[in-house]
């Protein structure tokens, strides 16, 4: 009963106290001594802080059941918090116990002080468990608890200024003594728990973090470092001291990490899958396949996945964003009341100071709360990266070959790359799709109520400009498509000329090649003309569109009824929420655009997941008959279920141990046959079965970027015998000498600075070290000189190999082997025609027999062999300093971007544009400042009457400066994307024509992948990155700096607070550049060995499958991810570190603001202080985007150095040297003369060709033979200057070389190189680019070379397209092209540097058979590997470490039984 009468009581004085706080408003708000009554004091404000504790109370002790952090030892710290909580808890119920002895006493105190000091004991005594708690649970800083702390320090604040203020004033305490010693103590305790609670605890124990090295503060930190992300400024700091490295960069946080994630995702993709297969599978009734059938076949939805793995997390940030739209608007109706309390002259100053404060702590909260919500997206954007990146990778070592086939590996690396980044893009601002409609929605309503239904005329022109910024986005979409096309197209081209480039320099073909690029650069160009145009005008929308609204909606205000009266808090609140509105409509048509964008990524990537995958029990590994090793019954495979069977009926049963070969003509199947029996091919029917663990030796070896020793180790536990013995076998002992690093050597991406033969040993080596079953090897001989062949045939391969014992099947051309192994299968057209040893084979007297008796001459020397283009050239470029500019050394630009690059993409732009560009700017601003001016001038006109005069001068004048303002825009953004373009095209034809003048001996050092970064990272930089990023720059300073004009001449007290805070503003963007544009740069390095990593892989499937290795390059894929993470995500941080640092600097320039309104108030009109507050209020933004814009520029102009670096390379002689041109036939005769000739390859290397001195007559031909690096390949190279004389001379007809234009050279000499080398194209421009020849002439070379008959049977005859580097053709017809080119030309000089790899026998003869026919007349140098195509020349050329050994006719030679003699009969010929 007692409970009752109390709570009634306490309902009644609530109610009491409410009435009392407004009927007192003389009391506490129309008064210069504002008070709250004690009523209000003891209830409402009172209770405050436990109501929030309370309500936050059941979802923290969720939050806290489910963390697991361990839990910490008790410390001070934690007994200090606890002991003052209980203090607290005592306090209160002392009030508590004194209330009911007062009672005793007869005195009755009102209920409020049983109710308030009962409801505080207890929520303190909740306080002090929750601390405890907490500590089990790990938490070593409680937010939950600092804000209760502090939201009781604030409400204790109003009584506590009461108690002083009314003791003072009555010279005695009028209150109770008890109560107000127990309030001071109470007051002093609450300060003291606040300051506590500030400072975290000791890390937890049995934390998972614990074990990390260099573990993340933030797991650590206290609530209110992560809030304002303190914890970062330690890193800001070092990164601003010293260049930040990989160790200085923290691990990544458990939640973030690739395995974890992938994890997730891959659980979540999977129970979609199932669930569709399970509704796929379920029997349907009729009805259902009715209704079922109208739909469309619903596929696993991928996104659901994501939504299911990452949505919770995203929803967080989500429900900041809203509380951040809410506050928003909070602002403008304070501006409103700041308005009126200037134009109220009566008003107690502390009104001002109030809202001054709250505009202030609304701002900060804001701040706050808006980095919570971007830090949240941000980390979902990156997680979702990581996890698609995962998924893909892990896809692509299962997908069947077929699939694979259907896009390439460009296409998939794209995947991750571009469409994974979508993803990432997008999530950071998805919650516009929401917050957009309820921002706008918010700032009508209030609009509404200020001006009424005019706001319609506003919302009338924004929803017409939105359709316009849509079709501006579409068209822009279209032209960047567009212009996409043309920049791959020029990519491409790039790559294959880099790839070509000494063959371009061989045949002269530079400027046509030159030409096609520029010309695909021009329409790139022009293409991005069109974009500027329309970019512009977006520009001019994006500006007036607010501009536009307002002008729309104060004119319909104004002349709907003259009583309608523009004043300052009309005029100026709704150009704050105008610009409010400005962002969501300007980001909506973006974001729909991004999300159309994301939409087909998703559906891309959707469908490569959805990819057949290979049938891991394809091939048997049990079940197979006893002695045998391999098994395969009536089996017909094919390399898609879709495509026609490339191997037919195919009956093979492997002995155990046996050495089998398979032979046949090119594209007969013989590597087909290996992949079925690894599992790579479609079973379409019979049966596979393999017993034991499998090694393979690809036909063209698969090189890891790695070093030599990990390629051969591939993953086994080292073991140095062995890995000896395996090096002598292979025969790579030799190799390693020549190689700086020895087996520590970096090998560049695909076996860059390794030659061919190089490749396929140590291709050949990882199979023999991995101690396997069975060996699958795919023709590893073809790529070695014959006696290389020859050593690796007995030490390895052959019957007394290492691998004797092992089953090896063996694919090969090379016929000298056939009669040492033990079975022989011979294919023809995907079946197997015969099989047997060597001698049944013979004895069947079938297709195999006659193939044998025809070459049989050759034996001896048959192997195929094919030392790199110039084995010499590539191993002393190893020896030097390849190695060391190869993989990876790419340098970080540490030192800060020199004024000296501005300057000269100033330069580029043209300094007198630059300067118009900035002028405009100052214009423009003019313009705004001025109609914002004339606005604030506008409200201040007095009202007569209830109506103001000029109405329509004032709007005529108003809309005049501000279209003013729209249109100088337009002009100056134009004028800087021309600039822009302009720039673009002057720095890439530099770099673009002094890289067709660099020597070759440039590419040999460096990686075509980093020159092609130029042209396509760089390039697309300069084009597209640096003229917005500038655009924004010069926007954002010239708006900070008109804000900081209009509030010093509105108050003039503001100049004093400007230095201090520029001096902030300029710390924290000095510390945020230096380690932002570091922290980007560690980023770009660590991202591209990601995807140069998957598409290592995605080239070497087979092998990885083959030895089982998938588990292994799952985790190094997921360490390379992780590690690109580690630089991301601090740079996330640093982003939400720098926007809080410099948003306080903005949220002190609003602060000011209103505070130096409110002290000038007497000086001051209402329009002037609506003009300088509304113009703080957005600053904020514009200081935010400068120091990011700042960043970017300097971290962007980066790419103008690197270009420029790369157009000032040392370049070869001049092409043309117009009054030293040779006569038109020159050479006529064919004459060649080296003259004390002596070359060496750079400066400071040792000379290759020493003092040579020969003479050859018209008409010769000359074999050159030698030894690997005796300098064969350099005399050819000598011939067309691709090296220059280090003394002596070479004549031609008695011309000297070294005078002659580089192009009059090499124009009249013709080369067949070893390599073929094809450019995409048409068939007729890889024979003639610059279209000199007639089609007969073409067809006649194509007779000769017999390639005519199968180019008419080609549907588009010689415009048949050859695709990138000939892949369309094999590598005879390339050849045969090659020759084709020489027979076009047919100069007097002809100089061979005869290529057999990977051409059959057949293809061979023709080539030397036209060569003699067709050059009988010419000078012909050959350099020869099979020294059985030269014993009919005039004279043979032998030399020896450079100099001239031997010169004279073969039998000469022979007879002098010198070193060719050696030569000769080491090949069977003497």
């Amino acid at each position: 009963m007692f409970l009752l009468r109390v709570w009634t009581f306490f309902c009644l004085s609530v109610n009491k106290c409410l009435f009392s706080f407004f009927q007192d408003a003389n009391l506490s708000i129309h008064t210069d001594n504002p008070d709250l009554t004690p009523c209000f004091q003891n209830t409402i404000l009172a209770w405050i802080p436990s109501i929030y504790l309370w309500t936050a109370l059941p979802f923290y002790l969720l939050y806290l059941k489910r963390s697991k952090r361990g839990y910490i030892v008790l410390s001070m710290l934690s007994r200090f918090k606890t002991l003052f909580g209980v203090l607290l808890w005592c306090v209160s119920w002392a009030d508590l116990f004194y209330s009911f002895h007062e009672l005793l006493q007869s005195r009755t105190p009102p209920p409020v002080y049983f109710v308030t000091p009962l409801v505080i004991g207890i929520t303190m005594l909740l306080a002090t468990l929750l601390i405890q708690y907490e500590r089990l649970r790990g938490v070593q800083s409680s937010g939950v608890l600092i804000i209760f702390w502090f939201l009781s320090v604030l409400c204790a604040v109003g009584p506590f200024r009461s108690k002083i203020v009314t003791t003072t004033a009555q010279g005695r305490v009028l209150d109770c003594r008890f109560r107000s010693a127990t309030f001071y103590i109470y007051f002093v305790l609450l300060i003291i728990e606040l300051i506590l609670s500030c400072f975290k605890e000791k890390p937890p124990f049995f934390s998972p973090a614990s074990a990390d090295p260099n573990p993340s503060p933030e797991l650590t930190s206290g609530f209110l470092s992560r809030l304002t992300f303190w914890w970062f400024t330690s890193f800001a700091i070092r990164g601003y001291k010293k260049p930040l490295e990989d160790k200085d960069l923290w691990s990544l946080n458990e939640d973030d990490v690739s395995k974890n994630i992938v994890q997730k995702l891959s659980r979540e993709w999977d129970r979609e899958k199932a669930e569709f297969v399970c509704s796929a599978t379920a029997f349907p009734s009729p009805t259902e396949v009715l209704i079922r059938g109208k739909r469309h076949n619903r596929k696993p939805s991928f996104l659901k996945a994501l939504l299911r793995t990452f949505g919770p997390y995203f929803l967080i940030g989500s429900f900041f964003k809203l509380i951040q739209d809410l506050l928003s608007f909070v602002n403008p109706q304070l501006l409103s009341v700041l308005i009126s309390f200037i134009k109220n002259k009566d008003a107690p100053t502390w009104w001002g100071f109030l809202i001054a404060a709250l505009m202030f702590t609304c701002t900060v909260l804001q701040t706050l709360i808006v980095h919570q919500h971007f830090q949240y997206c941000f980390v979902t954007g990156m997680r979702l990266r990581t996890g698609i990146t995962g998924v893909i990778y892990r896809k692509s070592l299962v997908i069947t070959n077929s699939a694979k086939r259907s896009s390439t590996v460009g296409e998939i690396v794209n995947l991750m790359s571009v469409d994974a980044q979508r993803f990432m893009d997008l999530v950071a601002f998805l919650n516009m799709l929401w917050s957009a409609p309820l921002q706008t929605c918010l700032a009508l309503y209030f609009l509404w109520q200020a001006l009424g239904p005019s706001v319609l005329a506003g919302v009338a022109v924004m929803v017409l400009l939105i359709p316009f910024n849509s079709a501006v986005a579409i068209k822009t979409r279209a032209f960047q498509v567009e212009q996409m096309q043309y920049k791959d197209s020029r990519i491409k081209l790039m790559n294959e000329i880099l790839g070509g480039i000494k063959v371009l320099k061989l045949y002269a073909w530079e400027p046509s090649f030159s030409e096609k690029v520029l010309e695909i650069r021009k329409n790139e160009l022009r293409v991005l003309k069109k974009s500027a145009y329309l970019n512009s005008l977006s520009n001019f929308a994006w500006t007036s569109s607010p501009f536009l609204v307002a002008l729309t909606t104060f004119a319909v205000y104004v002349l709907v009824d003259e009583r309608n009266t523009l004043d300052a808090e009309k005029a100026f609140v709704s150009l704050s929420l105008f610009n409010i509105l400005k962002f969501p409509l300007a980001m909506l048509p973006q974001l729909i655009s991004n999300i159309a964008q994301t939409s087909v990524s998703l559906k891309r990537i959707q469908q490569f997941l959805s990819h057949d995958e290979l049938d891991p029990n394809c091939v048997e590994r049990n079940v197979i008959a006893p002695g045998y090793a391999i098994s395969v019954k009536n089996a017909t495979f094919s390399w898609g279920k879709e495509l026609k069977p490339s191997l037919k009926d195919i009956n093979l049963l492997v002995p155990s141990g046996a050495l089998v070969a398979v032979v046949g003509h090119v594209g007969c199947g013989k590597s087909s046959l290996l992949s079925a029996l690894l599992g790579e091919m479609e079973k379409l029917e019979g049966e596979v079965a393999v017993k034991g663990s499998v090694a393979y030796v690809p036909q063209q070896a698969w090189i890891q970027n790695a070093t030599l020793k990990d390629n051969i180790l591939f993953g086994q536990a080292p073991n140095e015998q062995k890995y000896q013995n395996i090096l002598e076998a292979c025969a790579l002992k030799a190799d390693l000498e020549v190689l700086p690093g020895g087996d520590h050597t970096e090998i560049g991406e695909k076996g860059i600075n390794l030659s061919g033969g190089q490749r396929q040993r140590v291709s050949l080596a990882r199979a023999v070290f991995s101690s396997s079953d069975i060996y699958l090897l795919d023709d590893p001989l073809s790529a070695v000189d014959s006696h290389v062949a020859k050593h690796i045939f007995d030490q390895v391969i052959g019957p007394d190999g290492v691998l004797k014992g092992k089953t090896r099947v063996l694919v090969t051309h090379g016929i000298g082997f056939l009669p040492q192994v033990d079975h022989i299968v011979v294919l023809a057209d995907g079946k197997i025609s015969e099989m047997g040893s060597y001698q049944e084979l013979l004895k069947q007297n079938k297709a195999f027999a006659e193939f044998l008796r025809n070459y049989a001459l050759d034996e001896n020397i048959e192997e195929d062999e094919l030392t790199s283009t110039n084995a010499l050239y590539e191993e002393v470029l190893l020896a030097e300093d390849t190695l060391t500019l190869l993989v990876f050394t790419i340098s970080l630009d540490i030192l800060q971007v020199k004024l000296t690059v501005f300057w000269q993409y100033m330069k580029a732009v043209s300094p007198v544009i630059s300067l118009i560009i900035c002028f405009l700017y100052c214009c423009q601003n003019a313009a705004a400042i001025g109609a914002n001016v004339w606005l604030s001038d506008w409200t201040n006109e007095p009202v007569i009457n209830g109506t103001q005069h000029n109405t329509s001068m004032r709007i005529g004048v108003y809309a005049a400066l501000g279209l003013l303002q729209g249109f100088i825009v337009f002009v100056s953004s134009f004028t800087l994307a021309m600039g822009g373009i302009n720039a673009a095209r002057k720095l890439h034809a530099a770099l673009l024509e002094n890289k067709f003048h660099t020597p070759q001996s440039f590419y040999d050092t460096t990686p075509t992948g980093r020159v092609i970064n130029r042209f396509s990272k760089d390039i697309f930089v300069i084009d597209e990155v640096i003229p917005p990023t500038i655009l924004m720059f010069l926007g954002t300073f010239f708006v900070s700096l008109s804000t900081m004009i209009v509030i010093i001449a509105s108050t003039p007290l503001f100049a004093v607070v400007i230095v201090p805070l520029a001096v902030l503003y300029f710390f924290v963007q000095r510390f945020y550049v230096a380690t932002s544009r570091q922290l980007k740069r560690l980023e770009s390095v660590s991202r591209s060995p990601i995807y140069s990593h998957f598409s290592e892989t995605i080239s070497g499937t087979s092998v990885i499958r083959a030895y089982q290795r998938e588990k292994s390059f799952i985790d190094i894929s997921d360490r390379k991810v992780d590690e690109n993470q580690k630089c991301y995500y601090p740079s996330i941080v640093s982003n939400r570190w720098l926007g809080i640092r410099v948003e306080f600097v903005g949220n002190c320039i609003v602060l000011f603001a209103a505070l130096f309104a409110v002290i000038g108030k007497s000086s001051l009109n209402a329009g002037l202080v609506g003009l300088s507050v509304s113009y703080a209020l957005q600053v904020t933004l514009a200081l935010n985007w400068m120091v990011r814009t700042t960043s970017d520029l300097e971290t962007n102009i980066v790419a103008v150095e690197r270009i420029k670096e790369y157009s000032e390379t040392e370049t070869e002689a001049p092409w043309i040297i117009e009054d030293k041109r040779p006569p038109a036939d020159w050479p006529s005769r064919g004459e060649l003369e080296f003259v004390n000739y002596s070359v060496r390859y750079r400066k400071g290397l040792d000379l290759v060709l020493k003092d040579l001195n020969l003479q050859v007559h018209g008409g010769e031909k000359i074999g050159i033979v030698g030894r690997t690096g005796a300098g064969k390949s350099s005399m050819t190279l000598c011939l067309f200057r691709i090296l220059e004389a280090a003394k002596g001379e070479i004549r031609i007809d008695g011309v000297r070389i070294s005078e002659i234009g580089l192009h009059d050279l090499r124009s009249r000499l013709t080369i067949i190189p070893q390599d073929p080398v094809l450019f995409s194209g048409t068939l007729r421009m890889n024979l003639d680019p610059f279209n000199k020849y007639s089609d007969e002439e073409v067809w006649k070379a194509l007779e000769l070379s017999h390639l005519k008959k199968f180019v008419s049977s080609q549907p588009s005859m010689l415009e048949f397209e050859c695709s990138e580097g000939g892949e369309n053709l094999s590598v005879g017809q390339r050849q045969l092209i090659c020759l084709a080119r020489a027979l076009l030309r047919k100069t007097r000089i002809l100089i061979l540097d005869e290529a057999t790899a990977a051409i059959d026998l057949e293809t061979d003869d023709l080539i030397q058979m036209t060569i003699r026919t067709q050059f009988e007349d010419c000078t012909v140098l050959t350099i020869a590997h099979r020294l059985n195509t030269i014993m009919d020349y005039t004279r043979i050329l032998v030399l020896d470490n450079g100099t001239i050994a031997e010169f004279d006719t073969p039998t000469n030679l022979i007879a002098s039984r010198g070193i060719f003699y050696g030569m000769a009969k080491d090949a069977g010929l003497a």
